[in-house]
């Protein structure tokens, strides 16, 4: 696997499109090769910026996401949330590297996915293609961040290895692999986390993703999501203080 971060112009809030950024930052798109985009610069191109000055951010969180712990439960100060069925600190506000705005995740994360995938097979003329839209995140019980994918098109985001047998024969009862995750993971380990300007990576030589022709179908999205209920964690999950978002 060959990860290639690209370097863009700086994108204010609605100064460009996606498309449009995607079109002049590239300059090739390998056949069966996935795109990542950061979830920031999709959204700066899309609108999805609010001034530091003029807003709460503690109103922004709890406006935007579906379920929410306050920040005063929490030993750093931070709040934590659900959003879009996923773990998203802060329901993935963030102000870094936005020159003085509060920036929202994409409206429609799945639906700017499946246009910038349609606009990177029309205009690049490939066949096979995937796109990821990425956002940083911490993981339980461990420091740092890690990329994760919040939406993505033109490949199975996850892959079941159910059935399958181990090196000894022994049957794989749950195995499944979180393809978009771990793509996302190495895209935004290249693209970096501070002042790089990357927000775009190419993942070629994936001859383990399984590319589709299709956008994903409303069934396929929901095989990849779990419900909180039926989580491996629902344990923990089920008992916290969840509070609803005002979204």
């Amino acid at each position: 696997m060959k990860v290639t971060a690209v370097k863009t112009r700086i994108v204010g809030v609605g100064s460009m499109d996606i498309t449009g950024l995607l079109a002049e930052s590239l300059d090739r798109v390998p056949e069966r090769s996935v795109i990542a985009i950061t979830s920031k610069v999709v959204s700066l191109c899309e609108g999805r910026a609010l001034p530091v000055s003029e807003y709460s951010k503690d109103e922004l969180i709890e406006r935007e996401a579906d379920l929410f712990i306050p920040r005063s439960e929490n030993k750093y100060g931070v709040y934590l949330a659900i959003k879009n069925n996923m773990l998203a600190p802060t329901a993935g506000i963030d102000e870094s590297n936005t020159g003085g705005y509060y920036v929202l995740w994409p409206k429609d994360p799945q639906a700017s996915a499946n246009r910038c995938w349609e606009f990177i097979r029309s205009h690049f003329s490939v066949k096979h293609a995937g796109i990821i839209i990425t956002d940083s995140t911490s993981s339980p019980m461990r420091l740092g961040v890690t990329g994760k994918s919040i939406a993505s098109c033109g490949f199975c985001p996850m892959v079941s290895r159910i059935g399958h047998t181990d090196l000894f024969g022994k049957p794989l009862k749950q195995t499944r692999i979180n393809m978009a995750d771990a793509l996302a993971a190495s895209a935004v380990l290249v693209m970096g986390e501070s002042d790089e300007q990357t927000p775009i990576a190419i993942i070629e030589d994936v001859p383990f993703v399984e590319f589709s022709d299709h956008a994903p179908t409303a069934e396929q999205l929901k095989a990849w999501s779990v419900e909180m209920e039926d989580d491996l964690y629902a344990s923990f999950l089920m008992r916290m203080d969840w509070r609803k978002g005002q979204k």
